[in-house]
């Protein structure tokens, strides 16, 4: 898998997000023209792209903001955990309490509530930015 691509209506907010996740920008960059249209389907394509990359490089999230068409939400930004589609993506953590007071800071809310799995996991899901849900995962022991 080369990345994950994530529609968002505000750019900077999404980077700002995922970058409390330990997430970097990778690159930046305004993307249109024909070719794209012809990728993704749509005439007059205008938008801007954030690439970020994990800390180990081996994930990558592409962030994309359309001016050209407008972006069309097919769903509820708080559409629950159990929506068809694709609902989260999960990021391993250090310290899962840390973390979800850093991503508060960034307007997120827990989903539910912190949970611990036997003796090997605590975990939660976080509403971000746009409704995105990000599942932590705190390794135990």
């Amino acid at each position: 898998m080369d990345h994950v691509g994530i529609v968002v209506e505000d750019l900077a907010a999404a980077i700002a997000f995922f970058g409390e996740l330990g997430m970097e920008v990778e690159s930046e960059m305004p993307v249109e023209g024909r070719w794209v249209d012809r990728v993704v389907g749509l005439a007059d394509v205008r938008v801007d792209i954030a690439m970020m990359r994990t800390p180990d490089g081996h994930g990558r999230l592409e962030l994309t903001t359309f001016h050209t068409p407008a972006a069309i939400r097919a769903e509820p930004a708080d559409a629950p955990a159990n929506t068809v589609g694709i609902r989260r993506i999960m990021f391993a953590v250090d310290d899962i309490d840390e973390v979800v007071a850093r991503l508060r800071a960034h307007g997120a809310d827990l989903v539910g509530e912190v949970a611990q799995y036997e003796d090997i996991y605590r975990l939660c899901y976080v509403r971000g930015p746009e409704g995105i849900i990000v599942a932590l995962a705190e390794q135990l022991g």
